[in-house]
């Protein structure tokens, strides 16, 4: 047998034989987020002067709070049920939440879903959250409903009460009394 034939051959197998590291090499050198923590059924109740004011339910919290600008997301949705004993409770549901800690901004996406006491309720695929200054807003669209009106709006600012309230240009259903 030739000798460079029989060279070839197994230069041949060695090369085909190994396998690829090269995207193991690159992860080494990669500096992804590894979260401070990972909560399942993740419940959060917060309370003022012993009374229950909201509780916040998720399946999943990853909590980043040990990056440079600390986070934490729920990429599986969350819940949370706000209380107040005159107006009765909120609910608020997303399929994804986001809380960033050096801003104290709460962003809700996906098929985000504010129910208030008297049943009216927004949705809108992204609202955004100041519970500071206690302000939703967003650029998305929005359904503003109730058994009164139907509104859809282009985006939305508005307080907690919704008694404030600026949105872009209307379309939908209203019922109104003329006094």
């Amino acid at each position: 047998m030739n000798y460079k034939i029989f060279f070839f051959i197994i230069c041949s197998v060695f090369i085909f034989s190994c396998e690829s590291y090269f995207d193991d090499v690159k992860k080494i050198n990669s500096s992804g987020l590894i979260p401070a923590g990972k909560t399942k059924n993740f419940i959060l109740k917060y309370t003022d002067s012993a009374k229950i004011k909201a509780v916040l339910k998720s399946p999943l919290n990853v909590d980043y709070t040990n990056q440079n600008f600390p986070y934490s997301e729920f990429p599986e949705g969350l819940n949370i049920e706000f209380f107040d004993l005159k107006e009765g409770s909120t609910k608020v549901s997303s399929n994804y939440g986001i809380v960033y800690y050096s801003t104290k901004i709460v962003s809700l996406e996906g098929n985000v879903i504010i129910q208030s006491p008297d049943s009216s309720f927004i949705k809108s695929n992204q609202i955004f959250w100041d519970p500071e200054q206690e302000w939703l807003f967003t650029e998305e669209k929005i359904v503003f409903s109730s058994d009164d009106y139907n509104i859809r709006a282009q985006k939305m600012d508005a307080d907690r009460s919704f008694k404030l309230l600026k949105t872009g240009k209307l379309d939908g259903s209203f019922i109104f009394e003329d006094k």
